[in-house]
């Protein structure tokens, strides 16, 4: 369904599942994937009762990172994924977010967001930008992990652990998956410039 032709203010936006949001950062964010995000907050973006958008906001993914912006990691939240179908109209992910951003403001404690635009995928942060949100510089170039299917993911992705029903702590089954594609072959690691660092006050 094509949905250029209908007003961006008659979009709505509301708190959704990590369940619901994953099927469209599947199919439309670069990184099709939700595995090993700290989840706080779930936004669902719907053209009458159709979700044409799926945003995820939570605990910073670098550990530490947070002490660069605040002196309790309650304060900050990163904007982990943000994903719209293409046939939206312009301004459709600055609208998303603006609304996001003033639930957030009105409903939570939470001080600043912080989103990262990747350079590896030849985003520079235009959508952050409309947002009015500022830029602080880059961060360090990196690694990431290249699977079969074009999927990436953090090199720390393969250390993502949980407790099992035995109260074990062990490796995610995803991270044990992505573990055995980088013994196989299936999988490689690959060196990424720094990536743009937004910030947004609230």
């Amino acid at each position: 369904m094509d949905f250029r032709l209908r007003a961006v203010k008659s979009f709505t936006v509301k708190e959704i599942t990590i369940q619901e949001a994953t099927p469209i950062i599947k199919q439309w964010h670069y990184s099709k994937s939700t595995n090993g995000l700290m989840v706080s907050y779930c936004f669902g973006l719907f053209c009458d009762d159709v979700l044409i958008g799926a945003m995820i906001y939570g605990k910073m993914g670098m550990a530490n990172a947070w002490k660069k912006y605040a002196d309790d990691p309650n304060d900050v939240l990163e904007l982990r994924r943000l994903a719209c179908i293409d046939l939206t109209p312009t301004n459709t992910e600055s609208y998303f977010i603006g609304k996001t951003l003033r639930f957030l403001k009105k409903n939570t404690t939470v001080k600043l967001i912080v989103s990262y635009a990747d350079t590896y995928h030849n985003h520079e942060g235009v959508i952050y930008k409309a947002s009015n949100f500022k830029h602080h510089g880059f961060t360090s170039p990196g690694k990431i992990i290249l699977d079969a299917d074009g999927r990436t993911y953090h090199d720390k992705a393969i250390r993502t652990t949980y407790t099992n029903k035995y109260g074990i702590k062990d490796l995610k089954p995803f991270a044990k998956r992505l573990k055995e594609s980088l013994e196989l072959g299936d999988a490689r690691y690959v060196n990424t410039p720094g990536k743009h660092i937004y910030c947004y006050q609230l």
